[in-house]
């Protein structure tokens, strides 16, 4: 069945999303904060384009977020031209962006009381994943508001989840996080260590790929580590934007997140070589120096 369907936010995640959605057959109306984004994309898909997030949303069955932050997604939901202000009854709002479970719990809330339903769905699998359609996705909210908006998720998703209640998704995006934060740490000193030693770390991946140490991280990045590059996924700045949430979130449930802030430090190591947009698995340029 084709939807109408709004998506706001066309960096280097909503780009491909709005457009698999659009490839799907659904009538997409886009916005984004830089118009010229907006307008490439409508070269590259089949859509329209609004000069805000209330003009987008308007009318649409289901809106898409797919921003920075907890202050963008307030701006563009809450704000004077935020999708609130049009936001139709009965359609389901879907955010894609990593935010706080603080806000999403907050959206959540609101559109109880003004008649639309909501979802926190954060993603993981990189620029490659949603280039590739395959994103894995988290979802916070109502058994009624996912089966609803499933079938439009799953047009850049290969694996998506209702884990409970709004934030949800959020708490889950952030233990996705944490575990990739000691796992490319883990990754650079086995890379940097093997390399010191005057091993093959091609051959030697080759075989360790195939036990225990295996993992998406190794599998996807061990070959630009050791050639020192770094511009293929999730840049450091975002990370660590990702991290804080996490460690923010770790205070109010009484986590300990020890190895987590030890890396969220390695990464600030990172930006202060000018590596603020390389991707995270720059973490083994600390130990290459």
């Amino acid at each position: 069945m084709t939807c109408k369907v709004a998506f706001i936010g066309l960096g280097v995640m909503g780009y491909p999303m709005a457009g698999y959605i659009s490839k799907a057959g659904h009538n997409v109306t886009v916005f984004n904060r830089t118009d010229s984004k907006a307008e490439k994309w409508l070269k590259d898909y089949k859509g329209s384009k609004a000069d805000t997030p209330a003009k987008a949303a308007a009318g649409a069955d289901f809106v898409f977020t797919c921003v920075g932050n907890d202050n963008d997604l307030r701006e563009v939901t809450f704000g004077v031209n935020g999708i609130f202000k049009t936001i139709k009854n009965g359609s389901v709002y879907i955010d894609n962006t990593t935010a706080s479970a603080t806000i999403a719990i907050e959206i959540y809330d609101y559109s109880k009381k003004n008649g639309f339903g909501f979802l926190d769905a954060p993603v993981s699998g990189g620029q490659a994943g949603a280039e590739n359609g395959a994103l894995t996705v988290m979802i916070g909210g109502d058994q009624e508001n996912f089966d609803k908006a499933k079938d439009v998720i799953d047009c850049y998703s290969k694996k998506m989840k209702l884990l409970g209640k709004a934030g949800n998704g959020q708490l889950a995006k952030m233990v996705n996080q944490i575990c990739i934060g000691g796992l490319v740490q883990a990754l650079s000193e086995g890379i940097n260590f093997g390399i010191r030693a005057g091993l093959n770390m091609e051959d030697v991946i080759e075989v360790i790929s195939k036990g225990a140490a295996q993992s998406w991280q190794m599998d996807n990045r061990y070959k630009t580590m050791i050639d020192n590059k770094f511009d293929f996924g999730f840049a450091v700045d975002w990370m660590r934007k990702d991290l804080k949430i996490a460690m923010d979130e770790a205070k109010s449930n009484g986590s300990l997140l020890p190895v987590t802030e030890l890396v969220d430090k390695y990464y600030e190591e990172v930006q202060g070589m000018n590596g603020n947009r390389l991707d995270t698995s720059s973490l083994i340029k600390r130990l290459r120096k």
